[in-house]
């Protein structure tokens, strides 16, 4: 049987990775193995993997929101844009996570021009500025143009002295992120100039989608009791990642959500965070 990618490829459909997949979302192996026979029945010839997954996902959030979440996991990071703005906040939230200082959006002048940079991180007295590549498709990748132009970045910024977090820091370090892929010339470039790198599936064993299951990092775009306008509501108040709503309900209620559905809310946060 025959599918159709994203991409407009042609491939096989391969049900052992769906079933991967419904697992990797927390569903144990008897919900894993329904869903998959209930997608098989409704399975042709030339069948989109976009229609296989909003199957998949329908069937997920009727056993459990919080499996339907991380089901969903990567169209939510694509909700941070359409411009990644939230992105560049969301990027900020993983590094805080992992005891960086972060600022965002800052303005540096390089030896030879301007330069906004997305964020700046610090740790152990090491800065490093960060580029966040957004792609609002899931096909969109990052090809060696985008190392090659956040390096030349660098090294115009890299041998000043600025006021960041303190009086008189250099910046030593670069990294670049993106909610999609890099291509295999743009991973060679960055290994070769020192640029660290993170995506979707890069580095292998911290990777975005593996930071979030491992960290609770899931932005509040995932969750399924949440209607889209609420959760831009609830990005505009900087409320970025769901275990942020944890101890802090009064953004539900600011952002008009009854006391009913706050609890179902808080529920999927729970469980998609093991947490109360």
């Amino acid at each position: 049987m025959k599918v159709v990618k994203h991409s407009g490829a042609v491939v096989d459909f391969n049900p052992d990775k769906l079933r991967q997949s419904l697992l990797r979302s927390g569903a144990d192996t008897f919900t894993a193995d329904f869903i998959l026979k209930e997608i098989i029945k409704d399975v042709y010839e030339g069948i989109s993997t976009k229609s296989i997954y909003k199957k998949a996902f329908a069937l997920l959030k009727n056993h459990t929101n919080s499996h339907a979440a991380r089901y969903n996991l990567r169209a939510a990071i694509q909700m941070l844009g359409p411009e990644g703005f939230f992105f560049e906040k969301y990027i900020a939230r993983i590094f805080e996570s992992q005891k960086y200082q972060t600022q965002t959006n800052v303005i540096l002048q390089g030896n030879c021009v301007l330069h906004e940079i997305d964020v700046l991180i610090k740790k152990n007295n090491v800065i490093a500025m960060v580029e966040c590549k957004f792609h609002g498709g899931k096909q969109g990748v990052s090809d060696v143009k985008i190392p090659l132009y956040v390096f030349s970045r660098f090294n115009d910024l890299r041998f000043n002295n600025y006021t960041l977090f303190s009086n008189k820091e250099k910046i030593s370090e670069c990294w670049i992120v993106t909610n999609t892929r890099f291509t295999a010339d743009a991973i060679a470039f960055a290994e070769c100039s020192g640029i660290h790198l993170l995506s979707w599936d890069y580095p292998e064993k911290r990777n975005l989608k593996l930071m979030n299951n491992n960290d609770c990092l899931y932005p509040v775009t995932c969750l399924t009791t949440l209607t889209k306008a609420e959760k831009e509501k609830l990005l505009l108040l900087d409320v970025i990642l769901v275990k942020e709503l944890v101890a802090n309900r009064i953004d539900l209620k600011e952002i008009g959500i009854s006391n009913f559905r706050i609890k179902n809310v808080l529920k999927e946060v729970a469980e998609l965070c093991k947490c109360g």
